[in-house]
C-alpha cells in the first residue's frame, strides 16, 4: 500500500462549518452537487448521494472519539463527513487519480484528521487498527474478512450487501464469533467492490 496522509494541527475556536459538496465534485458536476443524487465521476464510478451517506454514517452511531476505516472514498465527500464526526479517518482507495483528487480536496478544505491510503480496501490497513467503526462504500455479497478482523469488538460496519447495482445497506457489530448482523439501514444501488476479497479486478 502508498500512504498518501496529511496533518494539520486543530485550531482552536467554533467548529468550521459543514463541507460542502459542491467542493468534492467534479468542475463540470457543481451543480448537480446540490441535489440529492449520485454524481458521475471517473472510471465509471459515481458519488453516494447525501441522504443515503447520512443514514449510513448515522448509523455508525459515531460520537467523536472514534477511529474510523472507509473503503472508497469518490473525492472525499463522505470522508470529510466523518472526520468531522470521529477522531481519526483512514480511507483506503484503490483508483491513484481518485486519490490525488481526495487529497487535494480534503487539504484545501482544512480537513486534518483524515488519511488517504492508496490500496486494496478489501484488505482494509492493519497497520491503523483496530477500528471503531467502519464504512464500505461498494458491494459484494458478503463483508470481506480482513476488515471483521481489523474491527474491535463492540464496533460497527456498515456495508452494501449485495452483487452491485440493487444493494440493501447492513449494519454489523463485531462479536467474538464474528459480525453480528444488527438491522437493515435501507436499500440503494452501488458500484461493486473490486480486491483480493470482493471481486476480481475488471
Amino acid at each position: 500500500m502508498t500512504l498518501c496522509g496529511f496533518w494539520n494541527t486543530p485550531r482552536p475556536g467554533p467548529p468550521a462549518p459543514p463541507p460542502r459538496r459542491a467542493e468534492f465534485v467534479p468542475a463540470d458536476e457543481v451543480a448537480s452537487a446540490y441535489r440529492d443524487t449520485p454524481v458521475a465521476l471517473p472510471h465509471g464510478q459515481v458519488t453516494t448521494q447525501p441522504s443515503l451517506i447520512a443514514m449510513m454514517v448515522s448509523a455508525l452511531g459515531l460520537t467523536g472519539d472514534e477511529r474510523v476505516l472507509e473503503v472508497g472514498i469518490g473525492y472525499g465527500w463522505q470522508t470529510a463527513l466523518l472526520a468531522r464526526s470521529a477522531a481519526y479517518v483512514v480511507s483506503v482507495e484503490r483508483r491513484p487519480d481518485l486519490v490525488d483528487e481526495a487529497r487535494l480536496r480534503l487539504a484545501g478544505q482544512g480537513v486534518g484528521n483524515a488519511e488517504v491510503v492508496l490500496g486494496d480496501g478489501t484488505l482494509g490497513m492493519p497497520t491503523r487498527a483496530p477500528y471503531d467503526a467502519v464504512i464500505v462504500c461498494t458491494a459484494f455479497p458478503r463483508v470481506p474478512e480482513p476488515l471483521v478482523d481489523q474491527l474491535r469488538a463492540g464496533g460497527r460496519l456498515v456495508q452494501p450487501i449485495g452483487q452491485g447495482g440493487q444493494e440493501r445497506v447492513e449494519l454489523y457489530e463485531r462479536r467474538a464469533r464474528g459480525p453480528v448482523h444488527r438491522r437493515a439501514v435501507t436499500a440503494a444501488r452501488f458500484v461493486r467492490l473490486y480486491g483480493a476479497h470482493g471481486y476480481d479486478q475488471p
